[in-house]
């Protein structure tokens, strides 16, 4: 028994030292890596903390400052002045606040539906698209989801360009549309 509990007690202990000159290794090529960096007369930086400030300086100087966006009910709000003919439109203020980042507004569907105008498969050339059914219903059918029938309370993304269509809504139907970017360019499809 104690034959084993020594064994066991070095197993171990190789197993750390192997791990730990593991480590060694690691932090001499950083080391390497950083004396090199010094002698092109460069900042002595890791390369993944270098690559992340990177990312996290570009990602910033490409977005302006966000405002606030702040937008109350009011009914005068809703206008026919977006995509669809068959819609009305409460912008919410986003696209204005995010300098273009992003959009988000109420849609109306205007009932009855008529599938011969609103039946048409199509996508959006975006980054990101999430709707929520506010009030009523919209039966949507997307490509390798098939028809859905979404309810007061269901939510959805779109992944970009993923082709779909609206089959039937009912006439108090509403919804709430985030989109990114807040400019984006919306293909028809030949049916």
């Amino acid at each position: 028994m104690a034959k084993q509990k020594a064994t066991s007690r070095a197993a171990a202990k190789t197993a750390v030292k192997k791990k730990w000159a593991g480590h060694k290794t690691a932090a001499k090529s950083s080391a390497r890596k950083t004396i090199k960096s010094k002698a092109r007369g460069l900042p002595a930086v890791k390369p993944k903390a270098a690559a992340k400030t990177a990312a996290r300086t570009t990602s910033k100087a490409k977005r302006p400052k966000q405002r606030i966006a702040i937008s109350h009910h009011r009914e005068e709000d809703f206008k026919a002045d977006g995509l669809r003919s068959y819609a009305h439109y409460r912008n919410l203020g986003i696209a204005d606040a995010t300098d273009g980042l992003a959009q988000a507004h109420v849609i109306r569907l205007i009932g009855p539906c008529n599938p011969a105008e609103v039946s048409k498969l199509h996508f959006h050339d975006v980054e990101f698209q999430m709707v929520y059914v506010l009030k009523g219903w919209v039966k949507t059918y997307m490509e390798g989801q098939g028809e859905t029938l979404m309810t007061e309370g269901s939510c959805w993304t779109q992944p970009p360009r993923i082709k779909h269509l609206i089959m039937d809504y009912s006439d108090d139907v509403e919804l709430l549309e985030v989109i990114l970017p807040a400019e984006f360019k919306t293909v028809e499809l030949a049916t």
